[in-house]
């Protein structure tokens, strides 16, 4: 798959995206929606959409490291292993329908979501 995917689709079907910071929530977002949908899919033993569903949260999770600032200091280098080790739980959640691995990711997209809101809706010190 297009590594680009995510984003691509993000920024089509949004055109009028305020930010960067606005888009990085929109792909947090999007990963807890597919995988949603992806346990949904396991439970109802469809397994097409499953890995539909978690190819599209990897997809996600690609682009997200690919638009990392490794300039900026060890956050990225942090980020880089927390999403390769989601990647991981996904891979792991396809091949061996394991809904407890998306709950995982599920629960590391939830806090980085949680803390990204909070530090973008700090007011700038300019």
């Amino acid at each position: 798959m297009n590594s680009n995917l995510a984003y691509n689709e993000y920024t089509q079907n949004n055109i009028s995206i305020e930010s960067r910071e606005r888009l990085i929530e929109m792909l947090y977002e999007g990963i807890l929606r597919f995988n949603y949908q992806a346990k949904k899919a396991i439970k109802n033993e469809d397994y097409e959409k499953k890995s539909y569903w978690i190819n599209r949260s990897i997809d996600i999770f690609i682009e997200l490291i690919s638009s990392l600032n490794f300039d900026g200091g060890d956050v990225a280098t942090y980020l880089s292993g927390l999403y390769l080790h989601q990647i991981k739980l996904l891979s792991n959640a396809n091949a061996k329908n394991k809904t407890e691995d998306l709950d995982v990711v599920n629960k590391v997209i939830k806090g980085l979501l949680e803390a990204w809101r909070e530090v973008n809706a700090k007011p700038s010190m300019d």
